[in-house]
């Protein structure tokens, strides 16, 4: 099992980092925010969790161990996978989830992508406290930076999008009606998802 990464970024893409530890390249797949929160020839300390099928060994990383935890608590729900759980944290931060699993907030959970109502359901009943309790969260944030053009941001959620299971019709849809938004990549990503919700086709 491999629980932390400390290297080198080797590249930066959308949804995942190219991390460099002694020699070996390392995929790891991110939130859009942890990614372009990154750049390329910085030293990097990632949080992993490793999930081994029979055809793949695919690493999930994150900012911290309280995502890492808050990830591997999600997969605990019958029908959440990674790809599922790692949507869920680019949407929502952990004391968010932890909120709406404590208030049975089903609304806010079924804005993750691939969750509708009886997925939402599942969630509140399964984890129940396993998340542990809410913590004030800091005011501030740090505003992403900016993409180079719209076409180019467009184009990078488009493709993330179908990643993560949206048909290329439904991405463009959620798209254009963000179109002249002037968001980044990551931030235009976190609302085409909310956008799309648990409407997948």
């Amino acid at each position: 099992m491999i629980s932390i990464l400390r290297g080198i970024v080797a590249s930066v893409g959308l949804d995942h980092i190219d991390v460099v530890v002694g020699g070996i390249g390392f995929r790891v797949h991110v939130t859009p925010a942890f990614a372009q929160g990154n750049a390329r020839d910085e030293e990097i300390t990632v949080y992993t969790s490793m999930i081994v099928r029979e055809d793949s060994m695919t690493l999930y990383g994150f900012e911290s161990c309280d995502e890492r935890d808050v990830f591997t608590t999600l997969m605990s729900v019958s029908g959440i996978g990674p790809k599922i759980a790692l949507a869920a944290l680019a949407v929502l931060r952990p004391d968010d989830l932890r909120r709406a699993v404590r208030d049975q907030d089903l609304a806010t959970l079924q804005r993750i992508p691939g969750v509708g109502k009886k997925s939402a359901q599942r969630m509140a009943l399964e984890i129940g406290d396993k998340l542990g309790t809410p913590a004030a969260l800091p005011g501030a944030e740090a505003t992403p930076a900016p993409a180079p053009s719209e076409d180019t941001v467009a184009s990078e959620v488009s493709a993330a999008l179908v990643g993560l299971g949206w048909s290329e019709a439904q991405a463009t849809k959620a798209i254009e009606k963000l179109a002249g938004s002037g968001l980044g990549a990551s931030d235009m990503l976190r609302a085409a998802l909310v956008s799309l919700g648990g409407g997948r086709g």
